[in-house]
């Protein structure tokens, strides 16, 4: 059978991927990198816990379902109703696992030998799915066990109380695996409604990288890949404010020192603009809260926080907020000069030699890897579900500047637009 290869090729760093749009539907990406023994697959849907409301051309209008459906069905599809997929995986070599984001849910293998073997098994049991009431119910215990022992964890608590301050209506705010009252909700019939909507073909992306080749990816999809109807999935978000949802959220539990989270809210984007914000974010938070930052080494000397001090940017459809996690003896008092320090840096700007020092590391840091097999596969798909190319990353970092940071931190650190979670004693 012949297709329409598209190589992608990017010239500052000479790396070199394959795009297939199959028959079948799905988007395939393969980056053959010479010299690599091993190989990784990563096969995922544009599906997360926060896609719960959507339509389809076989819908009037749009339907919400209960929040951790995603995850339910990631768990579900390793259970075929005629084989154990963890043994056909073993009987290949291969190690296999799967995950549910926000955004997305991916299964994926690792292997060294047998690599046409794993992927047809990968590729035909994400086809095959199977429940039935007696399995559902029996999960719905073992996931309803996994949620109140997050509950119960202080780190993930202060963390998702962050996000309930920050967001109002959006469901970035719930658990990945929802609520012990959402997924008792759900059914087989719930489960195959969701799966012939996420796991329609069109919806999902096949990513290969390592010692392979393109054409014998193709031969196992052509081989493996059942044809699918487009039926125009369309997700949609709730409305969502600009402000947050409440300006701080405290709660007590076994702790020996207060735990807190900051959160920035910012205006959502797509595409090149959204890799734009996430290293304008992330340089931002670096050259401010760092540890080589004036801010950290001030703050660590008189002991009002110590080296649990992280920072991160958590984003996707409908959501962007910027993060400060750690302990505090006092965080109510950091709060304060956190506020205070971005105030100075949006007067004077960001130290325009130490941001230039940051990208020659960062940049070095994207090349690096790119030799990695499992990373490269991770970065085909997660930049094609996030709207992107697989180089995109690389050109946007090249032609940030200066100036772009300083125009980023009114629009992605704003204190008006700050909330608050601690975690007391």
């Amino acid at each position: 059978m012949s297709y329409n290869i598209e190589t992608i090729y990017n010239k500052r760093i000479g790396a070199k991927a394959y795009y297939i749009k199959h028959q079948s539907g799905l988007s395939i990406y393969v980056m053959e990198m010479d010299g690599f023994t091993g190989t990784s697959a990563m096969f995922g849907t544009k599906y997360g816990s926060v896609n719960t409301t959507f339509k389809t051309v076989n819908d009037d209008d749009f339907i919400t379902v209960p929040e951790g459906v995603a995850h339910f069905l990631e768990h579900k599809l390793f259970e075929n109703e005629d084989c154990d997929v963890f043994k056909l995986f073993a009987k290949t070599g291969a190690h296999d696992n799967a995950y549910t984001s926000f955004d997305s849910t991916v299964c994926y293998f690792d292997c060294t030998d047998n690599f046409t073997q794993s992927l047809e098994i990968l590729l035909d049991f994400v086809q095959k799915p199977y429940f039935t009431q007696e399995t559902v119910d029996k999960e719905q215990g073992i996931i309803g066990q996994e949620i109140r022992m997050c509950e119960d964890n202080p780190y993930r608590r202060v963390y998702f109380n962050l996000l309930s301050a920050v967001y109002k209506n959006h469901p970035v705010k719930i658990e990945i695996a929802g609520t012990v009252d959402s997924i008792s909700k759900i059914d087989a019939d719930l489960l195959y409604r969701c799966y012939n909507t996420f796991y329609n073909l069109n919806n999902m992306v096949l990513a290969v990288a390592g010692n392979c080749r393109v054409n014998e990816v193709l031969a196992v999809c052509d081989k493996m890949l059942k044809p699918s109807r487009n039926i125009d999935l369309e997700c949609i978000s709730p409305d969502e404010p600009e402000e947050v949802a409440s300006k701080m959220i405290t709660q007590k539990m076994s702790v020996g020192i207060p735990l807190f989270a900051f959160g920035f809210k910012a205006s959502p984007s797509n595409g090149r603009q959204r890799l734009k914000d996430e290293y304008i974010s992330s340089f931002l938070l670096s050259l401010v809260f760092g540890q080589t930052s004036r801010f950290y080494q001030e703050n660590s000397a008189s002991g009002l926080i110590n080296s649990s001090l992280e920072s991160e940017t958590l984003d996707g459809d409908g959501y962007f907020v910027n993060i400060l996690t750690g302990e505090s003896r006092d965080p109510e008092r950091l709060k304060e000069l956190v506020i205070r320090e971005i105030q100075k840096v949006l007067n004077t700007g960001i130290d325009e030699a130490e941001f230039e020092m940051l990208k020659r590391s960062r940049y070095g840091s994207i090349i690096k890897s790119f030799n990695s097999v499992s990373g490269c596969c991770s970065r085909l798909l997660e930049t094609h579900i996030g709207g992107c190319g697989p180089f995109d990353s690389v050109d946007v970092l090249a032609s940030l500047t200066a100036l772009d940071i300083n125009e980023g931190i009114k629009k992605l650190l704003d204190p008006n637009r700050m909330a608050v979670s601690i975690i007391y004693p």
